[in-house]
């Protein structure tokens, strides 16, 4: 299954006239005071030498408005590692909520220049701190970059971080499950499976990925393994709620295996059906199963029957990615928002507050900051991750990537770690004193 992601932002370039002279220039007539910026300056690509236009701005019209193109980066990690306590996979918000969403704060507008650059990306760049362009993975104060895990040649659609191991786990759409070593981030290992990877889930020593028509189960403490046929199509997501494991599938379906302990293996329990289109994502909270798909829906499955008890219809495209916060329900979509469900009079969810991107939102994770104040990370298919305060929607950092980040996870002591389009995973930190990216 693709999703059309290819939403991304149009390039501005604000034309400017007028004033004075300096640097490189292009000879002018006496009565010709036109003066042009290069545009491929601009945009960090210029090759030319002599240029015959600009390679700065133009005074502005009045003090204060003329900005300058520097930015300045300082590394901030010194280890390339992210040992830490084993912690347990979820968002785990248990913070004092209300339901003043977006009220305090709002929305934040981010200038459309910020863009990494891509001669920097591609090791190249001439114009070092004088770049108009970012030189660094993220703006932000409050986290950092660690590392960075080079090693898939796809997208990267899951990582785990199983409870009391040392080893991070990353699946990709290049049909590899990579091993990584917490201590060094150094991979120690690389499973081929013939198939790509969907999904990939940690739930007490079992190992669990989501690949076309089957999930793969290995037991990272006695080497077990076992595959769960059933499932038609790719398995897009997989989560546990009670005794149960449940898989979305292309098809629409919902399956879901209860592990015998006597026999240490999965059996068959039941099949959901509802969704006419691929379940995308699944979540459990409140005793309730949610599940989002390319149908433009959320069903709400009660865990004491597996009975849909209510369809979800606000959204306009694929619901990609949903979470809980306390008794809220947050999901998003590609139709560029994110949604805050509220149970009202009866139980029923209805959304209480929209927020709206500029661009398509693909996954959604809970996290709490070093002062242990809940944050939302939003994944938007413009190559870009947003992170807001809770339950303000204040933006208060954002993380570049290559392309689009489609898998995020948390780890112990304030990590978290992002995969992208194109492979690469990269490990986060929450600071408790503010600091300049790593490039």
């Amino acid at each position: 299954m693709d999703f059309d992601l290819n939403g991304g932002n149009k390039r501005v370039f604000n034309r400017l006239g007028g004033g004075g002279g300096g640097g490189s220039t292009r000879p002018m007539a006496p009565t010709d005071t036109r003066q042009k910026v290069c545009f491929h300056w601009r945009a960090g690509r210029c090759n030319r030498s002599p240029c015959p236009y600009l390679h700065r701005e133009l005074p502005g019209p009045g003090p204060g408005q003329g900005q300058g193109p520097g930015y300045t980066n300082k590394r901030v990690a010194e280890e390339s590692g992210f040992a830490g306590p084993s912690h347990r996979r979820g968002p785990g918000f248990n913070g004092n909520s209300n339901s003043s969403w977006g009220r305090f704060g709002g929305n934040r507008t981010v200038t459309k220049t910020e863009k990494v650059c891509n001669f920097w990306v591609d090791g190249n760049c001439t114009y070092g701190d004088k770049c108009r362009y970012l030189h660094c993975w993220s703006k932000g104060e409050s986290f950092a970059l660690l590392t960075q895990l080079d090693g898939h040649e796809k997208l990267v659609s899951g990582i785990a971080l199983p409870s009391g191991s040392d080893k991070l786990y990353t699946g990709s759409k290049d049909e590899t499950l990579r091993v990584w070593d917490c201590a060094s981030g150094q991979c120690t290992g690389v499973l081929k499976l013939g198939g790509e990877v969907g999904c990939v889930l940690s739930e007490g020593p079992w190992l669990l990925v989501g690949m076309p028509n089957l999930v793969k189960a290995w037991n990272i403490e006695t080497n077990a393994d076992q595959s769960l046929n059933g499932p038609v199509g790719q398995v897009y997501s997989l989560v546990v709620g009670t005794d149960l494991l449940f898989a979305g599938t292309q098809d629409g379906s919902i399956l879901a295996w209860r592990y015998n302990a006597a026999t240490n293996c999965f059996e068959p329990a039941a099949s959901l059906t509802g969704h006419t289109l691929a379940v995308v994502t699944l979540y459990v909270g409140a005793n309730r199963l949610y599940s989002g798909s390319m149908d433009k829906t959320i069903k709400v499955w009660s865990l004491d029957n597996l009975q849909c008890i209510q369809t979800l219809t606000d959204h306009t495209s694929v619901v990609m990615s949903l979470i809980c916060w306390d008794q809220f329900l947050l999901s998003c979509s590609l139709d560029n928002t994110v949604k805050i469900w509220a149970a009202v009079e009866g139980g029923n969810l209805e959304a209480t507050y929209t927020h709206k991107e500029e661009h398509g939102v693909l996954a959604l994770c809970g996290v709490h900051d070093a002062e242990a104040k809940p944050v939302l990370l939003c994944s938007c298919n413009d190559n870009t991750l947003r992170l807001y305060d809770l339950p303000s929607f204040t933006e208060r950092g954002k993380i570049f990537a290559k392309q689009e980040i489609r898998a995020i996870q948390i780890g112990p002591g304030g990590i978290f770690f992002t995969g992208d389009g194109t492979g690469q995973v990269k490990v986060w930190k929450w600071c408790t004193e503010p600091t300049a990216a790593l490039p």
